[in-house]
C-alpha cells in the first residue's frame, strides 16, 4: 500500500513559477513509477508527465513539454513538479499518482494509488 501527499501549490501570475511535491510513504514506493495529472473545472483528468522509478525516464505531454520538470528523491520519498511560464489554461487541481510497477505510463487507468490532489490558479 502507498499513500501520497501532494503539496505546493497556489496562485501564480501567467509566466510565473511553481513547485509541487508529493511525498509517498508505504511500502512499494521506491519501485513505483510515478505521474502527474491535472483536472480544470468542467473537463476530464489529462496526463501531465510521468517519471520512472530510477528517475532515469521522464515523459511528458505536449502541452507541458519545456516548460515542466518531473523529478524525484527516492532517499525522501518525494516526487516534484517544477511548472515554469505558466500559463492561465494550466489552472487545475493537480494530481500526483503512483503505478504498483517500474514502468512509464500515460494512462490514469494503470495507475494505482492516487493523492489527494492541490489547487494551481493562474490569473492573466
Amino acid at each position: 500500500q502507498v499513500q501520497l501527499v501532494e503539496s505546493g501549490g497556489g496562485s501564480v501570475q501567467a509566466g510565473g513559477s511553481l513547485g509541487l511535491s508529493c511525498a509517498g510513504s508505504g511500502q512499494g514506493f521506491f519501485a513505483s513509477a510515478m505521474g502527474w495529472f491535472r483536472q480544470a473545472p468542467g473537463k476530464e483528468r489529462e496526463f501531465v508527465g510521468a517519471i520512472s522509478w530510477s528517475g532515469s525516464r521522464t515523459y511528458y505531454s505536449d502541452s507541458v513539454k519545456g516548460r515542466f520538470t518531473i523529478s524525484r528523491d527516492n532517499a525522501k520519498n518525494t516526487v516534484y513538479l517544477q511548472m515554469n511560464s505558466l500559463k492561465p489554461e494550466d489552472t487545475a487541481v493537480y494530481y500526483c499518482a503512483a503505478r504498483r510497477t517500474t514502468t512509464i505510463s500515460t494512462n490514469e487507468v494503470d495507475y494505482d494509488y492516487w493523492g489527494q490532489g492541490t489547487q494551481v490558479t493562474v490569473s492573466s
